[in-house]
């Protein structure tokens, strides 16, 4: 087999791979809850949007989304999320509390990806 074949084959997996993770990552639905890093001056919380929250924020990064409704409202509650033991013993990250967050207390919001399963409010 010369080069030429060998490169039309190369590039058309090349191409097919490529076409097959983008179509995979746009039919990925989004998780039902994101997870989000506060942090303060003294402290940090994981705080925890529903899809349709985020939804409701507007276009643009979630994080930025967050920070700009927090500038213009001065404030926003959400569910405050930690860790803690699931029914079947398994540790989860789960909703703790509604709490409000103050945009004299925050110095940074940042996107927070939980290696442990994520479970939605009720």
């Amino acid at each position: 087999m010369t080069n030429a074949p060998r490169r039309t084959v190369l590039f058309g997996a090349l191409a097919a791979a490529t076409l097959f993770s983008a179509s995979a990552r746009a039919l990925t639905p989004l998780p039902p809850v994101t997870l989000f890093k506060v942090v303060g001056p003294r402290d940090e919380i994981f705080i925890g949007l529903l899809t349709a929250e985020l939804e409701a924020l507007g276009g643009g990064s979630p994080a930025e989304a967050i920070s700009k409704k927090v500038a213009a409202d001065g404030q926003m509650t959400v569910w405050q999320y930690s860790v803690r033991r699931g029914d079947g013993g398994a540790l989860v990250m789960a909703p703790v509390a509604k709490v409000g967050i103050f945009a004299a207390g925050v110095l940074r919001i940042e996107p927070y990806a939980s290696s442990y399963q994520v479970l939605t409010p009720n």
